[in-house]
């Protein structure tokens, strides 16, 4: 409460908004406000948030649109990746199964190569061993008849040499 100079109380007004003296003026500015507030929204806030959000749907759309065209060749790229590794894989089982056919042909004619040898070597060897048991047998007959004529004359008989060859061919055939 203010007092004035004659000392009186002068009333309290409060609030000048709730002063319905000063209500049509007030609800006038607000009225221009909102127009202004409306107008500024509607002809350049709006249109460019507008602008903005079809902006980003259009980059959205298009960023999905490409994503599938990306998946669409992803698939058909690994599609000729397994195409080409399954040609791949084949060739080279051509390639093993024909090396393994030439050493095979290879290991086949170096084998029978190595069979000549040694059946002519292991011939060869019979031939060798018959002559060498030839040889010993007419050696072991050669000394058999030596030392049965050197027995006889020790023992003081005289045989002659056919009859020695005769008994010791005799006892050499069993």
């Amino acid at each position: 409460m203010a007092i004035d100079a004659t000392g009186e109380a002068e009333a309290a007004e409060g609030m000048p908004q709730l002063d319905f003296s000063t209500w049509p003026n007030q609800i006038f500015w607000l009225l221009v406000t909102l127009v202004v507030i409306y107008f500024v929204l509607s002809r350049i806030a709006l249109p460019r948030i507008a602008a903005v959000l079809a902006d980003r749907k259009s980059t959205i759309t298009n960023d999905l649109a490409a994503a599938e065209e990306l998946k669409l060749r992803a698939v058909e790229a690994e599609k000729a990746y397994n195409d080409a590794l399954a040609s791949a894989r084949t060739e080279a089982a051509k390639i093993v199964a024909a090396a393994k056919a030439e050493i095979q042909k290879d290991l086949d004619a170096a084998s029978a190569k190595a069979d000549a040898e040694i059946s002519a070597k292991a011939a060869e060897s019979e031939k060798t061993i018959a002559a060498i048991r030839d040889g010993a047998a007419a050696a072991v007959a050669e000394v058999a008849r030596d030392t049965a004529a050197e027995l006889v004359a020790a023992l003081g008989s005289t045989v002659d040499a056919k009859t020695v060859t005769a008994a010791v061919s005799a006892r050499l055939k069993g």
